[in-house]
């Protein structure tokens, strides 16, 4: 074979491999080799590091937050270096459970240098290592859970183009200077005792003590934990005993913590668990966090949490409403409990547009044929409350039920003709009413003739019933 047709297979044999190494997850990407910034570069600059030092990130769903630690030259430790705003993630605060239920996992991960994706389809992406043994042991199950670009998700934490850019460099820059994984500690949280408090009554609260005895081991040492599972938890900072090894699935074995981070983990943890049962008392719960949808795409400067509008019930935490009255208008805060309304005796006539009474208590009838008085105006319609005339303004007990045109009350005593006498000689209802008002008294007592029209300085003044369910509610 001559050196001309050695030359051109050589080449092509060259470009067969390239194009192979393409196809490779691995495979460089212009997106995937660009250098950090050089206002990233004098960020860390001014904190005492430097690129190829170590890195660990961070995450908190509620506040949609990502951290960017880094070790410091000086002492080792790490030191927060930059704070990202996710772009979008989806479900709700709780760990990942299972395959497509795309809820954004929790908990305590790995990244190594061959989970970086340089070819994602959303620019650049790692994929952050669930399920983990912890997760495997609880038989949780998934597959590609990822940070990357493209502010969509469907079980991701999404950044945009520029963020994961950043943080994809900063991890690569990691690796050639060493580190061979970095720590993903996605919490739903920030593990404050008030976060805490917070979310006492949520059902992964015991999973979320579990996921702060790890933020706490970080928070005093600023070291990255060791992280190990047992008993189908997590223990950190662990070293077993001798010739025992932690098995997710199997009880702990004896095991021991460096005493320094032991007493430090302690202290925090005594004094955080004294502040959450006081606020216990204090706050209420907070509302279900309503889950995300990540399908769909927003800028930065969107709000990405929505709080649902049903509380857990919590108790004198919000003021009975009091039924709307036609006379009265809106609804309103009830006022304090009162005892039961005394029987009220009325002096004025009671209108309503219904038949009139079988019997008309003192005469009534009879004195308005003989005084010409004309009937009163009728108003509102058969189902409407009773309305009463010139009625002075009055509180409505809390457990006082509005009357309606319909209600039967008691059956008047016959008025004998002792009415009929007086109806005749001009005494007239009113007197009458008041001699037999202890004796009959009505069924309710009544709301007032005519409200005030509705105007902004007359407004109700309730507040919206918390329990009425948010149109942002349901994932979809």
């Amino acid at each position: 074979m001559s050196a001309a047709r050695l030359a051109v297979a050589a080449a092509s044999l060259a470009a067969a491999v390239a194009l192979a190494g393409c196809k490779s997850e691995q495979a460089t990407t212009a997106r995937s080799i660009q250098p950090l910034s050089p206002q990233l570069v004098s960020l860390m600059t001014e904190k005492g590091m430097s690129p190829r030092d170590p890195i660990l990130l961070r995450i908190y769903k509620e506040e949609a937050k990502a951290e960017v630690w880094k070790k410091r030259r000086s002492d080792g430790r790490y030191a927060l270096l930059k704070t990202y705003d996710i772009c979008r993630f989806s479900g709700k605060l709780g760990p990942k459970i299972k395959e497509g239920d795309k809820q954004a996992p929790e908990g305590f991960y790995q990244v190594t240098p061959a989970q970086m994706n340089p070819r994602s389809n959303y620019y650049l992406s790692f994929n952050i290592g669930y399920p983990n043994a912890y997760d495997r042991a609880l038989g949780r199950t998934g597959t590609h859970v990822m940070m990357h670009g493209d502010c969509l998700s469907a079980g991701c934490y999404a950044m945009t183009d520029a963020q994961i850019a950043e943080i994809y460099t900063m991890a690569r820059e990691a690796f050639a200077g060493g580190q061979k994984s970095f720590q993903v500690q996605a919490l739903p949280f920030r593990m404050t005792a008030q976060n805490m408090a917070r979310r006492r009554n949520d059902a992964n609260i015991a999973f979320w003590k579990n996921l702060k005895q790890g933020s706490d081991n970080f928070e005093v040492t600023r070291l990255e934990p060791k992280v190990d599972a047992c008993g189908k938890k997590y223990v950190f900072n662990a070293t077993p005993s001798a010739l025992s090894t932690f098995e997710p699935t199997a009880q702990c074995p004896s095991y021991q913590v460096q005493p320094e981070i032991a007493r430090a983990v302690a202290a925090k943890e005594k004094a955080d668990n004294i502040l959450i049962a006081q606020l216990s008392k204090e706050i209420p719960p907070a509302p279900e966090y309503v889950a995300q949808n990540g399908r769909m795409r927003r800028s930065l400067d969107e709000p990405l949490v929505q709080v649902a509008s049903v509380a857990p019930p919590v108790a004198q935490s919000y003021a009975a409403v009091e039924p709307e009255l036609a006379s009265v208008g809106g609804a309103k805060s009830a006022p304090a409990p009162m005892p039961p309304a005394a029987p009220v005796a009325l002096n004025t006539a009671v209108a309503t547009d219904g038949p009139p009474p079988a019997r008309v208590e003192g005469g009534g009838f009879f004195a308005g044929m003989f005084r010409g008085q004309a009937e009163p105006e009728t108003t509102g319609s058969a189902s409407a409350p009773v309305q009463v005339a010139k009625a002075e303004p009055r509180q409505v007990a809390a457990d006082q039920a509005p009357v309606m045109a319909s209600s039967v009350g008691p059956e008047p005593k016959p008025a004998g003709i002792g009415g009929w006498l007086r109806g005749v000689l001009g005494r007239g209802e009113a007197a009458d009413a008041q001699a037999t008002a202890a004796p009959s008294a009505p069924a309710a007592a009544q709301p007032e003739a005519k409200a005030r029209p509705r105007s902004a300085d007359a407004a109700p003044s309730a507040k919206a019933n918390p329990r009425v369910a948010s149109a942002f509610a349901g994932y979809r």
